[in-house]
């Protein structure tokens, strides 16, 4: 969620996730979702794989997302029928199928074993940063990850930016530009994100395409050129998400055209971008 609560029910139990939570839901569980207000977010839907910490690699046993920090439900059922029943709406093959119930999907009494529904909260996450020089790979910022078959390439990777401090030195500390073999589908829970200060609000989101050039916009770029490099905090009273894929995205046309909220615009944040090349500089 990115504004307002979600209480969701799960044969489980019951979990309320607040803005700067994300919460798992794996396949094949019956869950409900009750809101309060106005309420909005973000939903990642993975095929064929599930969602696991990533490897550590030579960073060890701690560090990124811990497993101490992701918490399941406490066992809760709910034993009752209602005159209108209960519709359990099931996803197969791309398409929903509805059946009907007199008795609640939620009257497990206990369960027992380790594929459940989690939330973890993304301030948990211990930051892994550069501390001499050189601008380290966004992998060193994934919450969670659905493997491929293929080593090193996922289906989908959930990615965060959090606070954090910046101390490399001869260093462009913002993302550098770039364009990859990943889809990267950027979104923004709070405050503002350093690549792009204006125009990219909480609840909004951007999507690069693989192999499409980007990085940060002309402000961003002079203001990271001049500044002193000294030790300071990076986006402070912020947080920022990527779903990144090795898969394509396609956009609806709710997403395109009805919404409404698409920015037309959106390339010109790098058209004052001037270059700065000088051969005799060394």
């Amino acid at each position: 969620p990115q504004q307002g609560k979600l209480l969701i029910t799960t044969e489980f139990g019951k979990m309320l996730v607040e803005p700067n939570e994300i919460c798992v839901i794996q396949q094949g569980m019956r869950f409900s979702v009750e809101v309060f207000g106005e309420t909005r977010g973000y939903i990642l839907e993975v095929y064929g794989a599930h969602f696991e910490l990533p490897d550590l690699g030579p960073i060890g046993a701690n560090g990124l997302a811990n497993p101490r920090d992701f918490l399941v439900p406490v066992a809760w059922y709910e034993d009752r029928k209602i005159p209108g029943g209960y519709t359990v709406i099931s996803k197969y093959q791309g398409k929903l199928f509805a059946a009907q119930q007199d008795f609640s999907p939620f009257n497990v009494v206990a369960w027992h074993g380790n594929y459940t529904p989690y939330k973890y909260h993304l301030e948990n996450f211990m930051v892994i940063n550069s501390v001499a020089f050189d601008h380290a790979d966004p992998s060193i910022f994934t919450v969670l990850t659905a493997k491929s078959t293929r080593p090193g390439v996922a289906i989908a990777d959930f990615v965060i930016f959090p606070p954090r401090w910046g101390v490399a030195n001869n260093t462009f500390r913002p993302p550098y530009y770039h364009r990859n073999c990943m889809s990267e589908f950027m979104g923004l829970i709070k405050g503002h994100y350093e690549a792009k200060e204006e125009g990219f609000q909480p609840g909004g989101a951007s999507l690069h395409s693989m192999m499409t050039p980007h990085g940060p916009d002309a402000d961003c770029f002079e203001k990271a050129s001049k500044a002193k490099l000294e030790p300071e905090r990076v986006a402070e009273g912020t947080m920022a998400f990527m779903f990144e894929s090795s898969l394509s995205m396609a956009v609806t046309e709710w997403g395109l055209k009805t919404s409404n909220r698409l920015d037309k615009n959106y390339y010109k944040c790098w058209e004052p971008l001037k270059s700065h090349f000088n051969p005799n500089c060394k």
